[in-house]
């Protein structure tokens, strides 16, 4: 199925929001180009982003000396039955948190390891450590304050995305806030390389099956490298690169729901690029920004005439966020997900090869 020559993901320059001296009519500017982005593609080059280059150094850095370490070494750091630690290859399978059965469960040659909140930082809150997880850090030198230093900043980009968002869809400013102020936020760090013991690969595999992510936004910063794939509104995929100098910004689960589907939580998926039966290397990170494990997302009354009418039931943060892992990483169909669901396997029907 060839792909459509007029598909691009959004540029929008934030600065106006970064700076500190954006003028109002430059920010609602930014705001109406971001309504525009969401609503069209889900998918957003974000530049003005602020993000220091030493940090992104950084953070590179920190990648490179965890993944190339040996695979025993790093299966030490695996943490079961929570969203923390190190994920060898083959171990998750991302199709099964929308309840699309894979040929090949728990397939995806991605390896990763997570960090994020805990329900520890949050002082004088009564929450529990099993909806957060407990941070497991690597033995390498430093990866701890690398890694801290990007969190911190990833985590400023998105609550200033939320901030453009409310101003978006003419949310009072306390909106977000009151849905992120112990937010489940997770750092995955993701390599893509041919897995250790192996010469060549057959078929065409794949990197990170179909999803969408699970919260209200994500913040990526990722490689130059082909790679990811992005599902558009006609069900066809495309390749998406970062241009110089963006972070890659996409819209969750929790957000569509807000929206009603006004604002898109597209599909994406990872294909690594062969040469010769051998992966190119790509390395992402992906900060998702999920909100309070206790709040409950509805759609905004603004938007309850989407969707021919449809809205999605209420849904509390926990429970959405269980059902997406019991998929990925337990290999648990999701069966929650229906209209994601759909749009998959629409999109497969669209690209199967014809019989004629």
């Amino acid at each position: 199925m060839p792909h459509s020559t007029t598909f691009a993901v959004p540029v929008v320059d934030i600065t106006a929001y970064t700076s500190g001296g954006g003028t109002a009519d430059e920010r609602a500017e930014v705001a109406r180009r971001m309504d525009e982005a969401c609503a069209t593609v889900g998918f957003v080059q974000v530049l003005g982003h602020g993000i220091p280059d030493a940090t992104l150094d950084g953070l590179k850095d920190a990648l490179d000396a965890f993944f190339t370490l040996p695979l025993e070494t790093k299966k030490r750091y695996r943490v079961e039955g929570a969203n923390r630690g190190y994920s060898p290859p083959k171990s998750e399978s991302l199709s099964l948190s929308l309840g699309v059965e894979s040929a090949s469960r728990m397939n995806d040659l991605f390896e990763a390891f997570n960090i994020g909140t805990e329900a520890r930082s949050f002082t004088g809150l009564d929450l529990s450590e099993d909806d957060y997880g407990i941070n497991l850090w690597p033995d390498v030198a430093d990866f701890r304050p690398r890694i801290e230093a990007y969190f911190e900043e990833a985590g400023r980009v998105a609550r200033t995305l939320t901030t453009i968002f409310a101003d978006a869809l003419g949310l009072p400013g306390d909106f977000y806030p009151s849905l992120t102020d112990h937010s489940v936020d997770v750092l995955r760090m993701n390599n893509y390389a041919m897995p250790e013991g192996t010469a060549t690969l057959e078929g065409d595999p794949t990197g990170m099956g179909e999803h969408t992510d699970y919260g209200l936004v994500t913040v990526l910063w990722a490689d130059q490298v082909p790679g990811l794939q992005v599902l558009d509104t006609q069900g066809v995929w495309h390749d998406v690169t970062p241009v110089d100098g963006a972070v890659l910004v996409n819209l969750g689960d929790l957000t569509a729901r807000l929206t009603n589907d006004r604002w898109m939580s597209t599909l994406h998926r990872v294909m690594p690029p062969l040469v010769d039966g051998v992966i190119q290397r790509r390395r992402s990170v992906a900060f998702f920004h999920d909100g309070n494990i206790d709040a409950v997302i509805a759609t905004l009354p603004s938007h309850l005439d989407a969707a021919d009418g449809l809205a999605y039931e209420p849904i509390l943060v926990r429970d959405h966020i269980r059902a997406k892992l019991a998929g990925s990483r337990q290999g648990k169909a999701n069966t929650a997900a229906v209209r994601e669901a759909a749009r998959v396997q629409a999109a497969a029907e669209r690209n199967r090869p014809s019989s004629e």
